[in-house]
């Protein structure tokens, strides 16, 4: 699979995968201090400013309002985001699961501890976070799919699968699959 994919990859530009972007979440399920305190550490980490995710219902039971803000995330595309997963993936020892890839080549996995990640320190004021992290791999071309006008089919030939996206994932960042 690898050397041919590999051929196939290098004669067709296109159909070269690439990673689209990481999406970096952190939910503290409440606002006020601790979802400022978790925005500071997610702005630390990946070098970008978050975003305030609102809670879609309110859950009475947990606290939770409709239009909350509970979590902060980030958005890293292309390089940004894949130097943050070379400081990341350490962490989980460079190894993912088959099934965190679903059947188009995304990924997902998360951190139970910010922590663990190389250069964060822990500051007893601020805490210890968990975060999920989502990686959309996609080709090239994509983008007819999904943009505002002029929407266009996109080939099954031209999409990509979960082994071609784990073969790229083990290539690029030196993942393990296990």
């Amino acid at each position: 699979m690898s050397e041919d994919a590999q051929n196939k990859w290098t004669e067709h530009k296109m159909l070269q995968p690439r990673i689209e972007k990481v999406v970096v979440n952190l939910n503290i399920g409440k606002s006020g201090e601790p979802l400022e305190k978790a925005s500071r550490v997610l702005n630390e980490i990946s070098g970008q400013t978050p975003y305030k995710a609102k809670a879609k219902k309110s859950i009475r039971d947990w606290g939770i309002r409709q239009g909350e803000p509970i979590a902060c995330v980030v958005t890293l595309r292309r390089e940004k985001g894949i130097d943050f997963l070379k400081k990341v993936l350490p962490v989980i020892d460079n190894k993912l699961s088959k099934r965190s890839f679903d059947e188009i080549g995304n990924f997902a996995f998360g951190l139970k501890e910010h922590i663990d990640i190389p250069g964060v320190k822990y500051d007893p004021e601020i805490g210890i976070f968990g975060m999920d992290v989502c990686v959309s791999v996609n080709r090239p071309g994509q983008r007819i799919k999904i943009r505002r006008k002029q929407t266009k089919h996109v080939g099954k030939k031209h999409l990509l699968t979960s082994e071609e996206s784990m073969e790229y994932v083990r290539q690029t960042l030196g993942v393990e699959i296990v």
